[in-house]
């Protein structure tokens, strides 16, 4: 069963329990997916799915974020519920020590030299991370590795 029919099943039973966080954050994602599929005037496949479920999760953060700032824990934990629910439809997320040698074997296989050659380290790493990594996150680490080898190409 794909992530989208999870998500209108997980729809009916929250409907049907009365979970309202759940039917409301669950909404919340199948409108957020029926509305790029409009938008684009296609059906999304899974990975694209899972981009969205990563983007509803990165904006619960900022908000989560914004409400500590403002010290309200109510919406505190309005907004870590939420996230731990669109989290349960994402696949299981990578440790950093599998993402790390995903990102070294991909900047390897792309025989990158400098920040530079991200884009080609990045081409090649997005597919094969499919949802289970913040694409900020994947970024970050890439731009890591690659200062690195730099700094030793550059001692020696």
């Amino acid at each position: 069963m794909d992530t989208k029919a999870k998500l209108k099943n997980a729809l009916k039973e929250a409907m049907r329990a009365g979970d309202q966080v759940k039917k409301r954050t669950v909404r919340m994602a199948l409108a957020a997916i029926k509305q790029v599929e409009i938008d684009r005037q296609v059906s999304l496949d899974e990975a694209a799915v899972l981009a969205i479920l990563q983007k509803e999760i990165k904006i619960r953060r900022e908000a989560l974020e914004e409400a500590r700032q403002a010290d309200r824990p109510d919406l505190v934990a309005e907004a870590e519920a939420e996230i731990a629910v669109v989290n349960a439809f994402l696949p299981q997320a990578f440790s950093v020590d599998e993402l790390k040698a995903l990102a070294e074997a991909a900047v390897a296989e792309a025989g990158a030299a400098s920040p530079a050659d991200m884009g080609k380290v990045m081409k090649l790493l997005i597919p094969r991370i499919q949802g289970r990594a913040p694409g900020d996150q994947v970024s970050q680490l890439v731009r890591q590795l690659l200062h690195l080898y730099l700094r030793k190409c550059r001692q020696k």
